[in-house]
């Protein structure tokens, strides 16, 4: 199976190509590969809510969920206020983990 590593920077406020590649994320983890989903931008507003939106069932189906840390200090947004399963982290991570053979990175 493949490994992803998708990066969401719109968020759901921007309409719902969000939700929807948050979907495609969840189909692509119960299909059985390893996803990790970094929200940057804008996008870090998906780490923030309900837990039974596309993020919610992502975290339930084992993804890892990633947050920039600078895009959440950029919006003024706590790491505190992360929903469970949301955990802040910084380029030099991600950049890391797209570096890894087999990791195929897709951004929206």
């Amino acid at each position: 199976m493949a490994e992803y590593l998708l990066v969401e920077s719109q968020g759901r406020y921007a309409g719902p190509g969000s939700q929807d590649f948050l979907g495609d994320a969840v189909r692509l983890v119960e299909s059985g590969h390893t996803v990790t989903v970094l929200l940057i931008e804008n996008g870090v507003t998906d780490g923030i809510g309900s837990v039974s939106d596309p993020l919610g069932r992502l975290i339930d189906a084992g993804a890892r969920v990633w947050v920039d840390g600078f895009s959440l200090e950029q919006r003024a947004v706590l790491a505190s206020r992360l929903r469970p399963g949301v955990r802040p982290v910084g380029m030099d991570e991600v950049a890391e983990h797209l570096l890894r053979p087999g990791v195929q990175g897709v951004w929206h």
